[in-house]
């Protein structure tokens, strides 16, 4: 996943094989709506565009809400482009939160990988296996997020008994909710998190190559 930056500001992150993550500076505002807990606040938004070949472009934000919560979710135009159902249920919907940490200086961003239910609309799955896991989002898209500098897998809370999060042997016997741990000043993992777990899986589910286990 490597990033550029252009001579507009734009700074950029390539997925591999996949697309391009693109944030412009000019495109942050301010909006009023609910956050995440349904309570009215007003926004501070960061918007990303993902570009992906064959698909719309959809627009990522970043909101970090006055009230003090933050989430990602993907942009609802006023006008909708035609797309399919699957794809078109992303937008406003599935919104994921970003928290701080008891007794950490890093933020937390649920992993709760989408699918697409028989009614052709995406969900979520919350309590998975470290294996089944990586099944849903492939080692190698794991591995990646996580060779970022201070980034981390790892059950998103610190229960007694739970088995360790590891990637070179991830364990099938008991479900948990996993977390990615990054620091507070990147402003890319948790989007790049988001784009991985939230948006991808739909477009595989659409016909996408679904990238290499490994």
């Amino acid at each position: 996943m490597g990033t550029t930056i252009s001579e507009r500001g734009e700074v950029s992150v390539h997925i591999p094989a996949e697309g391009t993550l693109t944030r412009v500076e000019g495109r942050s505002r301010k909006t009023d709506g609910s956050s995440l807990s349904g309570a009215s606040s007003e926004a501070s938004t960061l918007a990303w565009e993902l570009s992906l070949p064959g698909y719309p472009t959809l627009e990522i934000h970043d909101d970090h809400w006055d009230n003090g919560e933050r989430n990602l979710v993907v942009h609802k135009p006023p006008v909708m482009p035609q797309m399919p159902l699957a794809l078109a249920g992303l937008y406003g919907r599935l919104r994921s939160g970003v928290s701080p940490t008891e007794g950490r200086r890093e933020l937390r961003i649920m992993l709760y990988p989408t699918y697409v239910d028989e009614r052709h609309r995406p969900r979520v799955k919350k309590s998975l296996t470290t294996r089944a896991l990586t099944d849903l989002m492939a080692p190698c898209v794991l591995r990646e997020l996580t060779a970022r500098e201070g980034v981390t897998l790892e059950a998103a809370h610190p229960k007694p008994n739970l088995p360790r999060v590891d990637l070179d042997n991830p364990q099938d016997e008991k479900p948990l909710q996993h977390a990615l741990f990054f620091p507070a000043e990147d402003l890319e993992t948790p989007v790049l998190a988001f784009v991985h777990f939230r948006v991808l899986p739909v477009i595989h589910h659409l016909g996408w190559p679904v990238p290499a286990a490994g």
